[in-house]
């Protein structure tokens, strides 16, 4: 099954209004998604901001959040399979000061894919560890974050 980006777009949306204020409140606009990879970008603004004018550390959390998860519903629509996602644990290294927007990015499709194919064939929670990198406008890495994904396709 093909899902289109609008698709995807949409289920962020009611997945902010509904589920996780916190995605409603930050804003997250998502670039660009596909088996591959994963782009969403998060503006820098009164909401994210913290007392030095650079993205609150919670507001760079939210973005790995759905960078390292929108994949996984998006695998999920493409296999029309019931899917239980949390995040286990995360290890995040902030290596400068965002202070422009930021777009988190997150190459590991191919990873999440086999992962949730694993579940699905063992019936078993199978967790796995994905890495997010933040990226200021001028392309520079400002943090990195390695997401440990725990999922359950049935």
């Amino acid at each position: 099954m093909e899902v289109s980006i609008n698709k995807m777009r949409w289920l962020l949306f009611l997945l902010g209004f509904v589920k996780i204020p916190m995605i409603r409140y930050t804003k997250p606009k998502l670039l660009m998604i596909n088996d591959d990879a994963v782009r969403v970008k998060i503006k820098l603004r009164r909401r994210t901001k913290n007392h030095l004018n650079s993205m609150y550390f919670g507001a760079l959390s939210v973005g790995a959040d759905i960078a390292g998860g929108i994949q996984v519903f998006y695998f999920s629509k493409k296999m029309d399979r019931k899917v239980s996602f949390a995040f286990k644990g995360m290890n995040a290294q902030f290596l400068k000061r965002a202070e422009s927007d930021i777009v988190f990015e997150s190459n590991e499709g191919q990873k999440i894919q086999e992962a949730m194919q694993k579940s699905l064939a063992e019936q078993s929670r199978v967790n796995d560890s994905i890495l997010v990198e933040a990226k200021n406008n001028l392309g520079e890495v400002v943090a990195t974050f390695e997401m440990i994904v725990s999922v359950r396709v049935s």
